[in-house]
């Protein structure tokens, strides 16, 4: 096992495996409760979630995360701190350094982080003090804030947004014509990361890395995925994708081809998406968009989404 000691006493070292799950929880967050399937199912790995300690008191803690089998992290999701009076930053960089060189290929950009955030972050003193001393230690080590996102959720009991009679909807024909839809949706697309893939990338291209990124790993029927047409065999003003991620039921991806904006269709789209889950009597349906995507942001809200937590990325370039 790989560690160091610091010259303050701070040890800093990997967790040894599950059975050190609640050590590393002594910090708390949101999704605390799913690490342990996480390491069974592999989608974390001992070696990729390390703790600072004081004795048996955990200062700091850092973890990534990936899909079963990964054999390199996909993301940095957890970077916590004791919240006390002790200034801990100049630790938690420590614990970022001195993990980062161990689980991160050496010359690689570092995978990017995500944080989820109680909606009103900025409303609350306390938390908007441990969200910025979070932020501040990547900042030191080159990351940059990228986007901050709306996380969004549809509760059973809510009503079902109702169907946009002018649209009907049927499957994709094959795994071509959906990401020849979602090519043409990313001209004028709000979606930052979208946006970053673009600048690099042609948007087949793009479309075809979020295709295999997400839409393949979903293990939740691909029928489910609608395109809406004009009438029945009309031509396709967009499609919208419901499934199931790991962790739950979700509208995954949403969008309007540019000819067809400005008519409401994303109403509609997003009508079926969450009429198809809601049909499965899921026990949620969670969603996300960018906080500058407005117009989605909208439409969610106007489908009875409610906004239950934020998200920030950041980026190393």
């Amino acid at each position: 096992m790989n560690s160091s000691i610091s010259p303050d006493g701070v040890t800093i070292r990997p967790i040894t495996g599950a059975d050190e799950i609640d050590l590393f929880n002594r910090l708390p967050y949101t999704i605390n409760h799913e690490l342990a399937d996480d390491l069974v199912a592999q989608r974390r790995r001992p070696e990729w979630m390390w703790v600072a300690l004081d004795g048996d008191r955990v200062l700091a803690r850092v973890a990534w995360w990936g899909r079963g089998g990964d054999s390199t992290p996909l993301l940095l999701d957890i970077l916590d701190i004791e919240d006390g009076a002790e200034d801990l930053t100049e630790v938690a960089q420590a614990l970022y350094e001195t993990a980062a060189k161990q689980v991160l290929p050496s010359g690689t950009t570092p995978p990017e982080y995500g944080r989820f955030l109680p909606a009103d972050w900025r409303e609350d003193p306390d938390t908007y003090r441990a969200v910025r001393r979070r932020m501040g230690v990547l900042e030191n080590t080159g990351a940059h804030l990228t986007v901050e996102r709306l996380r969004l959720e549809w509760r059973p009991g809510a009503d079902v947004p109702a169907p946009d009679q002018r649209l009907a909807f049927r499957p994709a024909l094959d795994t071509d014509e959906l990401v020849a839809l979602m090519t043409r949706t990313l001209d004028g697309t709000l979606d930052a990361h979208s946006r970053a893939d673009l600048a690099e990338m042609s948007p087949h291209e793009a479309a075809v890395k979020h295709y295999e990124q997400e839409f393949a790993t979903f293990s939740s029927p691909r029928q489910w995925w609608r395109i809406g047409t004009l009438g029945e065999n009309g031509e396709p003003v967009g499609f919208v994708v419901p499934a199931r991620n790991t962790y739950h039921p979700v509208i995954a991806y949403l969008g309007v081809v540019p000819e067809h904006r400005g008519h409401g269709y994303v109403d509609g789209l997003l009508a079926e998406g969450t009429r198809i889950l809601a049909a499965e009597d899921v026990p949620r349906i969670r969603a996300a968009t960018d906080l500058g995507n407005v117009p989605m942001a909208n439409a969610f809200a106007r489908a009875g989404y409610v906004n239950f937590e934020r998200a920030i990325n950041m980026a190393w370039q």
